[in-house]
């Protein structure tokens, strides 16, 4: 149950030769009939673009945001690789378009890997169009797709939302690199929603923001983020505020998937701020708290050390007084008006060692709230991004 369950929609993957050992390592998510449909993509704010970051915002600028296919490859992010790699990344357009026959600005392209390696597209090109060939409407090409565009992701992350009258699919890889704004993270997500491709964009901004863009697990912002989205239109038209809440909860599904499955980590944490001057101040709190690295360290030992958390408050650049702060855990008051209290310590612990924690910030100064989802750092992050990876 994934980008294929939408009625319109199919989906193939295979090895086309960029990982070794004969991996997968491409998938396509396309329309059925190869026609272009509403599109829309969010894209990272690093100013370091990767070559399909390029390609994929000027296609959906001349088509108007209308797109007939997704194309994905994983094992080499194709980013810092100059004209040639802007070439290359056209080039996949190209050859996919020839395969289910559209335009070639009517498809859209992601990839993920090492970055300032050149893109071996001669070596693939003659193996896409077999690949493409296969692609299907079965939940176990929409599966495929989902394992192909993995890279230090340890599980396919799917989901699947069904709306009254409408469906949304979605796949994502991430497991590291994840920041705002966006989190490496690509997405693509498919609907049998009718929606204008200028509605479509804005509802999909509108979701990355509370979800993809309120996660962090390394504070570090890819080259290569891509969230893009395809609408059929097969179901009809959806009423948008209802799409707009499907939209997010397939979006936040995702992103806790991502942050489960983040590079060396042991646990997934959300810290949600209230009582700020404002919901800006209260998001910059969290994010400040959520990205820190004592903090992490103090979530992978299970430790319920408030005064990092505190710290982290006090030091992000909003609104405090010490005086007004109280600091939760799993929803037992550790620290009140600034200062320790009394507590449940048995309790606490207990939600400390869980895989889902919960820390609730009340800053007392307003009616700001704002929530960041974050990962501790364990052992296995280090030891993967130590070397190349």
């Amino acid at each position: 149950m994934s980008v294929t369950t939408p009625a319109g929609f199919v989906a193939a993957a295979g090895a086309v030769g960029i990982k070794a050992g004969g991996a997968a390592d491409f998938a396509v998510v396309a329309t059925a009939d190869g026609r272009p449909v509403s599109a829309a993509g969010v894209f990272t704010a690093n100013l370091a673009r990767a070559a399909p970051v390029q390609v994929s915002q000027e296609h959906l600028q001349a088509t108007g945001g209308r797109a007939a296919a997704v194309v994905v490859t994983s094992g080499n992010a194709n980013a810092a690789t100059g004209s040639e790699g802007r070439a290359a990344a056209a080039g996949l357009c190209r050859a996919v378009a020839e395969g289910i026959g559209a335009d070639s600005a009517a498809v859209l392209v992601c990839q993920t890997g090492l970055i300032g390696v050149p893109f071996p597209f001669d070596a693939v090109a003659g193996r896409i169009g077999a690949v493409v060939a296969r692609r299907g409407a079965d939940p176990q090409d929409g599966a495929a797709a989902a394992r192909a565009i993995l890279t230090t992701d340890t599980f396919p992350k799917e989901v699947v939302v069904e709306g009254p009258g409408f469906t949304i699919g979605a796949m994502a890889k991430g497991a590291a690199m994840l920041a705002p704004n966006l989190a490496t993270m690509l997405a693509v997500l498919t609907t049998d929603a009718q929606v204008a491709p200028a509605d479509l964009h804005r509802t999909l901004v509108q979701a990355v923001g509370p979800t993809f863009n309120a996660l962090t697990v390394d504070g570090c912002t890819s080259t290569n983020d891509t969230v893009v989205m395809l609408a059929s239109g097969l179901a009809g038209p959806a009423d948008m505020g209802t799409f707009g809440r499907a939209l997010e909860d397939a979006c936040g599904q995702l992103a806790y998937l991502m942050a489960s499955d983040a590079e060396g980590s042991t646990k997934v944490f959300r810290v949600r701020v209230t009582g700020a001057a404002s919901d800006a101040d209260a998001h910059r709190a969290a994010r400040q708290v959520a990205g820190s690295l004592l903090v992490k360290c103090s979530l992978n030992g299970a430790d319920p050390y408030w005064g990092r958390v505190v710290s982290e408050l006090g030091s992000a650049g909003v609104a405090f007084d010490l005086d007004r702060v109280a600091v939760s855990y799993g929803g037992v008051t550790v620290c009140s008006g600034g200062v320790g209290v009394a507590h449940d310590e048995t309790e606490v612990r207990a939600h400390m060692a869980g895989q889902d924690v919960e820390i609730l910030c009340d800053l007392g100064l307003g009616p700001g709230v704002g929530a960041v989802l974050g990962t501790d750092l364990g052992h296995g992050y280090i030891d993967e991004n130590r070397t190349t990876s």
